[in-house]
């Protein structure tokens, strides 16, 4: 018999009781402010809290080209449940949090527009999302609490003030409770609650009541006859929980049809079924307190493709982030605390400087650039989070499918280099920290400078995940149970000839050059890794390695060699030498220094009682792989592999380097298969180069 489910337990072991009370708290007025006495940051205004909430999850300072950068780690995946990251954007993350800094501090920036401009695809819509989540989950901390009042008539002994019948009336716009202390009484206040604080925090809120909340307070002012004390006992004070779902603290504002949308939608409307109760369509308390501007007070208001708007809601958009006002219909101004960003993207931000009837918003905006990403490594990140293993769903991903989607991508939107000497695919890697010959960090930064539209065109993320999700598909449909870089190679290309947004024909022929240029950069790539899993036979590599250093040691001291077979004293085996040095390219005018080098690398070590290992040295390691594959792949005899004939001792050799391949550089059985496949038709037709 099957057990029963046990609802109740896990419930209980879910639900913990005094954190729940803990966390919705409610207090009179006066409590409120023991709490604000205790810590005065309750009070925070919008700009400040999110502030706040970003640097509380840590910062990590690094040097990107003898550039400093302050990465915030709040836009990391691990801080965001690995739902959300922004990859590769520091820079610009940056300029956004210092945007921030300055209207938390008051200078200026708090009465401007936010604007995010980028192309599409560029992350702006995630780092919104990410800011309004994280002020969900930063409301729900204690030190990212806010707090909020209603009013209160629980013996009903108001004559309907709140409502016929109505005991509770929240505030509609989830103000902050010190609001409630008259104009002439706050500064006494602030500096009382101020005084003997440590720390730089200081209390000082700025606004006035929302239209029901200032009716009621001046309605029961006159009832208790001017006594403050009887009308805040009508007040409750308490937790709030930001929350876009409830649309509490976030409202988010999307263009519509101009036939269907009015600036209603923004601001509020008359709620025409309680006219008839209050008598009147200017009473507030007949009036919904429910446009986005309204909701998202306390919090934050994120505008959709915010350049699309009708003229009318821009003009609501210019109040709202200047005077932090905006105008509900048949009302006075109202107060809103809230940071407004939108995000745009090129088009439209061109009309915006072409059209001088909005020099007003112009002038009331700060512009920050989310541009593509440009560093390759931070590319691979945005597919592997999607793409994380070697199966997705049943399909194996073959090593490098992802990284060489990348590369293409980025290469799309590198401008071409000025220097006649250096290619695209150069500058990729210049740009992904790897040294280049004759460059250095400051020509790397002279090459950033001299672009103009670098990252704002070109293929967007979202594009390289259709097309490796379309892949995938194939993969399935087709029961090949593999995806490699080629089947990906396929989809791009294919895909660019309906691509909506890239109309120029040679355009498209521009990137199609650059997908081949991805595709040899792989086939060099796979090249290497078969040639050292041929010649990954670590005790060979280490004779061969010993063999050309007593060799070297001779040579340049003049010395001869003891042949271990024969035992005879003979001359330093110049062939043996050169034909290790051709493989990293040392020229023949070079040998010397080049073995000057190792021989004076060795001496040190040894001073530091340190025996040496051809793996200290990249390059010499790299010439001994490319010779042992050189004098083993004859032996192999891995052409075999095209005409499918292979004889019983070369088959166990293939298969130790396919064992490896899987071991090693992270294939599996098909995708090893495959590659093995793939070079030795390259190796068939004679193609292969020594890197």
């Amino acid at each position: 018999m099957a057990s029963k489910f046990d609802l109740h337990s896990l419930v209980a072991n879910w639900q913990n009781s005094s954190t729940h009370a803990k966390e919705h708290w409610s207090g009179t007025f006066e409590e409120y402010l023991d709490l604000v006495k205790q810590n005065p940051k309750i009070t925070r205004n919008a700009y400040q809290r999110m502030y706040d909430m970003i640097v509380e999850e840590g910062t990590e300072t690094y040097i990107d080209f003898k550039k400093e950068v302050i990465r915030y780690k709040f836009f990391d995946d691990v801080h965001n449940n690995g739902k959300d990251a922004v990859f590769g954007l520091d820079v610009q993350l940056m300029k956004l949090v210092n945007v921030l800094k300055a209207a938390a501090l008051g200078y200026g920036t708090e009465k401007r527009v936010i604007l995010l401009h980028g192309p599409v695809g560029s992350a702006k819509s995630t780092i919104c999302r990410m800011l309004k989540k994280g002020l969900e989950r930063y409301s729900h901390t204690k030190q990212g609490a806010v707090y909020t009042f209603e009013w209160i008539d629980e013996k009903l002994e108001l004559d309907g003030l709140l409502g016929k019948g109505v005991k509770v009336f929240h505030s509609p716009m989830n103000e902050e409770p010190l609001l409630l202390i008259p104009e002439e009484l706050r500064s006494t206040v602030y500096d009382s609650i101020n005084k003997g604080q440590e720390g730089s925090f200081r209390v000082h809120v700025d606004g006035e009541l929302s239209p029901p909340s200032r009716f009621i307070f001046k309605a029961l002012m006159e009832k208790y006859d001017g006594n403050l004390m009887q009308v805040l006992s009508h007040v409750r004070v308490k937790r709030l929980f930001i929350s876009e779902a409830d649309r509490v603290g976030i409202g988010t504002f999307q263009p519509k049809d101009e036939k269907n949308q009015d600036s209603t939608e923004l601001t509020g409307d008359i709620n025409y079924r309680k006219i008839a109760e209050y008598g009147s369509d200017s009473d507030p308390r007949a009036f919904n307190f429910d446009g986005e501007f309204n909701v998202a007070n306390r919090g934050m208001i994120e505008f959709v493709e915010v350049l699309k708007l009708d003229v009318a809601f821009l003009y609501d958009l210019l109040g709202a982030s200047q005077e932090h006002r905006v105008k509900p219909k048949k009302f006075a101004q109202t107060h809103i605390d809230e940071v407004i960003i939108g995000h745009t993207n090129e088009p439209e931000y061109r009309r915006l400087q072409d059209n001088e009837f909005m020099e007003a918003l112009r002038d009331r905006t700060v512009k920050i650039d989310i541009p593509y990403i440009t560093r390759w490594r931070d590319e691979i990140n945005i597919y592997k989070r999607d793409f994380n293993s070697q199966k997705v769903r049943g399909i194996s991903i073959a090593p490098h499918t992802v990284e060489m989607a990348a590369m293409w991508a980025i290469l799309t939107r590198l401008e071409k280099p000025k220097k006649a000497n250096l290619t695209r695919l150069q500058k990729l890697k210049l740009y992904n920290g790897k040294t280049l010959p004759n460059y250095t960090e400051d020509n790397v930064r002279e090459l950033r400078k001299e672009t103009v539209r670098e990252g704002l065109e070109g293929i967007s993320a979202r594009y390289i995940q259709d097309k490796l999700s379309n892949a995938l598909v194939a993969a399935q449909q087709s029961n090949k149970g593999s995806v490699n870089p080629f089947m990906v190679f396929k989809e791009l290309e294919s895909g660019l000839k309906s691509h909506s947004l890239i109309a120029n024909e040679e355009l498209k022929t521009e990137f199609k050059e650059l997908l081949g240029v991805v595709m040899q950069e792989y086939e060099e790539i796979i090249k290497a890794e078969v040639q050292r899993a041929i010649s990954a036979d670590e005790s060979a590599m280490q004779r061969l390695c010993a063999n050309y250093i007593d060799n070297v040691k001779a040579y340049t001291q003049r010395e001869r060699v003891r042949n271990q077979f024969t035992g005879n004293d003979e001359e330093p085996d110049e062939r043996l030498m050169r034909s290790i040095e051709e493989k990293i390219e040392i020229p023949e005018s070079r040998k010397d220094d080049f073995r000057r080098e190792i021989m004076n690398y060795i001496g040190a070590l040894a001073l530091e009682g340190k025996k040496f290992n051809y793996k200290m040295n990249e390059r010499l390691h790299k010439a001994i792989e490319l010779k042992l594959f050189e004098d083993q792949k004859d032996s192999i005899k891995l052409t075999t592999l095209v005409s499918n004939v292979a004889d019983k001792d070369t088959q166990e050799k293939i298969d130790i380097v396919k064992t490896r391949l899987i071991k090693d550089f992270g294939y599996d059985e098909i995708s090893a298969t495959d590659v093995l496949h793939y070079v030795a038709s390259i190796f068939a037709r004679g193609d292969v180069k020594n890197k």
